[in-house]
């Protein structure tokens, strides 16, 4: 299940969050996954600079993110393409 869903150019991205810990540290960094809906769909994972010691503020954190924020992500990731 997505946890946000945005469109950009005329295609639905669902984006969904989840928490990555580098072996030998304490901090957890959040990471988006977008999927898109289009024909073949892509995918990617992109890693954010939030970081926590707890996944549940960092999750918090995520719930900050606004969907512009979400769409300049993903344009950054599709300009690089």
């Amino acid at each position: 299940m997505a946890w946000r869903t945005i469109e950009v150019s005329d295609e639905r991205w669902n984006v969904s969050v989840a928490a990555e810990r580098a072996a030998h540290s304490d901090q957890w960094g959040l990471v988006l996954s977008f999927r898109s809906g289009g024909t073949p769909p892509r995918r990617f994972w992109a890693t954010t600079p939030m970081q926590s010691t707890s996944k549940a503020s960092l999750y918090s954190l995520a719930e900050k993110l606004s969907d512009r924020e979400l769409i300049n992500m993903l344009n950054e990731h599709l300009a690089k393409r």
